[in-house]
């Protein structure tokens, strides 16, 4: 019975292990993708002067709506656009 109290015991130790190890690489992953993820394409972002936001109020704006270049085309560019 010492045995199975020892291998029961070591069962529960190892998945407490995995649990720990498995949050601490999670952590450290998703922080690493999103640093590059986000960090990078911030630093594009004010490299190239993309402004995702407009946040600068004009008072003299009627609406912040932005208007869609959106053209009419011929009915068959829209067949097999894939």
């Amino acid at each position: 019975m010492k045995w199975m109290e020892f291998f029961n015991g070591l069962k529960e130790g190892q998945k407490a292990f995995g649990e720990d190890i498995s949050f601490i690489i999670n952590l450290v992953l998703l922080s690493v993708v999103y640093i590059i993820g986000v960090g990078i394409t911030f630093i594009i972002a004010k490299i190239v002067g993309k402004h995702f936001l407009e946040l600068k109020i004009n008072k003299n704006k009627e609406s912040y709506w932005t208007k869609l270049q959106l053209g009419t085309r011929k009915k068959e560019e829209y067949y097999r656009q894939f």
